[in-house]
């Protein structure tokens, strides 16, 4: 039996999974450009580009004060380094989530 042709059943499958995957992606799909996907991701959840950003400032300023540490090892500058960033990222998460539970839970009309 030659590629490209099966029964219909085989037909209905494949037109039946390929619809199933375009439902998947449709939604995704709609928004066009990356712009408007990433501004709705930020209205979502908005904590979290904050918690990116800062975890990078962090870690640029502690790149930055690595020249000026001093007597300091380098080793344990950059634990610190460490540490204030992954406790700016964590905290910006914690926030986000109580902000979205309070907005779930709180200001969310009873139904």
């Amino acid at each position: 039996m030659p590629a490209g042709t099966g029964s219909g059943e085989q037909q209905q499958q494949r037109a039946t999974m390929s619809s199933g995957q375009d439902s998947v992606f449709s939604e995704y799909e709609s928004d066009t450009s990356q712009t408007s996907k990433l501004l709705k991701k930020f209205k979502e959840t908005p904590f979290v580009p904050i918690g990116m950003a800062g975890f990078t400032l962090v870690v640029g300023y502690g790149l930055y004060r690595l020249k000026h540490r001093g007597q300091l090892k380098m080793s344990l500058h950059l634990i610190h380094t460490r540490v204030a960033a992954q406790g700016f990222a964590v905290g910006a998460l914690t926030i986000g989530v109580l902000y979205s539970m309070f907005r779930e839970h709180i200001m969310k009309p009873k139904e």
